[in-house]
């Protein structure tokens, strides 16, 4: 599958939302300096924030790109498998913004794979800005990947909510 990149703040590509995708772009501040920031950039790249989620996750320790990982949502022993690969990650760093001002940045995005019931790439952010903020983001877009999928289109959308405010709340234990 062709993949678009999320710009994800990182300072390539365009931004633009690819089309015919619903997209999340959610951010919230999480606490204060080096170790909120060094504690959520951990959390990303690995896997914390997921299994903090409430999902399953089989992958490497630490998200690289090309790494392949299977996250599991459900209940008990009664998951559904979604399938993803590493597209791009990055290590904590600093990068220069359009405004001249250095943030730290980083985290990961991953596209979805066969059998994933989506088509669409998600990123995970941790930044740190010049006032030593730190700010989870989340970005996705998707859309269902086959017919099953877009019939039961508005239960994926509930699902998708609700991972989002479970990212969000994994985000904020990671810096607490």
């Amino acid at each position: 599958m062709g993949r678009t990149r999320l710009n994800a703040g990182l300072p390539t590509g365009t931004g633009a939302w690819p089309d015919g995708f619903d997209h999340v772009d959610r951010q919230l501040r999480v606490g204060t300096g080096d170790a909120a920031f060094t504690a959520l950039a951990e959390g990303i790249l690995t896997w914390q924030i997921q299994r903090r989620a409430g999902l399953r996750v089989s992958a490497p320790p630490r998200a690289v790109v090309g790494a392949r990982v299977v996250s599991g949502f459900g209940v008990g022993d009664l998951r559904l498998p979604v399938p993803c690969e590493v597209v791009w990650a990055l290590e904590p760093a600093g990068v220069l913004r359009s405004d001249g001002t250095e943030v730290q940045l980083a985290g990961f995005g991953y596209g979805t794979l066969p059998g994933h019931p989506a088509l669409g790439e998600e990123a995970f952010l941790a930044m740190k800005t010049p006032d030593g903020g730190v700010w989870f983001r989340l970005l996705a877009f998707s859309k269902p990947s086959g017919l099953l999928f877009r019939l039961g289109s508005p239960v994926t959308k509930l699902t998708q909510r609700n991972v989002t405010m479970a990212y969000l709340r994994a985000a904020q234990s990671l810096t607490a």
